[in-house]
Formats: structure tokens, sequence, C-alpha cells
């Protein structure tokens, strides 16, 4: 099969995965990516415009089902915002980044089995009461985790790219 053709098949099942569960799916993209040997140099800017893409559509889906709460948002947004900006520009060592990017996929696994074994959904509070200071914490929290994107930050390039998705 055709890399392009291929990639084009592995970002699209991405993102149909990723977005049904409300994510916007970089990892997803950096994975489909890294297996078809694209340049880190492209991986970035590429996997950045289709999570703003996919993020904007769910965005947009759940404003309009009355899910979207910009007074939940804002202290999430508050803190994850800048310290993105910060995990972003830290590169680990390899051995830590496999280790660091395995541990959260497995925990969000663990989670993901857990919840859907215990047969009980989860209710949606539309009023819910967000305390600002515990949510703009996680938030940059959530924000310094995403050092995701230091995958392509790397110099050595797709190989290593490759040697950390086999670390998952």
């Amino acid at each position: 099969m055709d890399q392009v053709v291929l990639l084009a098949l592995l970002i699209f099942a991405a993102a149909i995965l990723y977005s049904s569960v409300g994510h916007a799916g970089a990892s997803g993209y950096l994975a489909a990516m890294a297996l078809v040997g694209v340049a880190p140099d492209v991986m970035k800017p590429t996997a950045l415009a289709l999570n703003i893409l996919v993020a904007s559509i769910a965005t947009t889906r759940y404003y309009r089902a009355g899910y979207f709460s910009w007074s939940a948002l804002w202290p999430f947004a508050f803190g994850s915002i800048p310290l993105s900006f910060v995990g972003g520009a830290i590169t680990l060592p390899g051995y830590l980044y496999k280790l660091a990017v395995g541990l959260v996929q497995f925990y969000a696994a663990y989670r993901l089995f857990r919840s859907t074994m215990s047969g009980t959904q989860e209710v949606t509070d539309k009023g819910i009461n967000i305390p600002t200071l515990p949510a703009v914490a996680w938030g940059a929290a959530i924000g310094l985790r995403d050092f995701e994107v230091c995958l392509v930050n790397r110099p050595s390039g797709a190989e290593d790219s490759r040697a950390a998705l086999a670390g998952i």
C-alpha cells in the first residue's frame, strides 16, 4: 500500500477514534506519521494543525449539544496553556520519555477499562461548579504533561520517534 494512502487511513482512524471520546488525537497523528517515516520537522506542525481542526469540530459539537461551559473551561485553560509551552520546551532523554509516555498511556487504558467494566455511565451535570484553584492546578499539570510534542523536538529524527512509540 502506498505510504500516503496508509498515512491518510491511519490519521483518519485516529481522528475518528480520538474525537469519539472528546480528544483531538495528537498522539495518534504523531504515531501514524512516525510509523510511515515522516520527518520530525513535518510531524510537529502537521499534528498541531490536525489537533486544532479536530478539537474545533469536537468543541463545536459539544457546545451545540449543551455540554460546554466557559465557566468550567477558563480555570483549566488558565493553568494549562502557559505550562504547555513549558512542557513543550522540555526535552527528556529517550529512556525517560518512553517510560513517561508508556505510564501515561497504560494509566489511561486502565481507567478506560475500569470505567467500561463498572457498567455505569457517568451522568453529566450541566450546572457543575468547578473549584477555581484546583482547576488551575490540574490545568497546569495537564499542560506540563503535554510534553508529547517533545517526540518531534528530538534532534535524532524519525528513528527516535519509532523507538519512542515502541516503548508504548
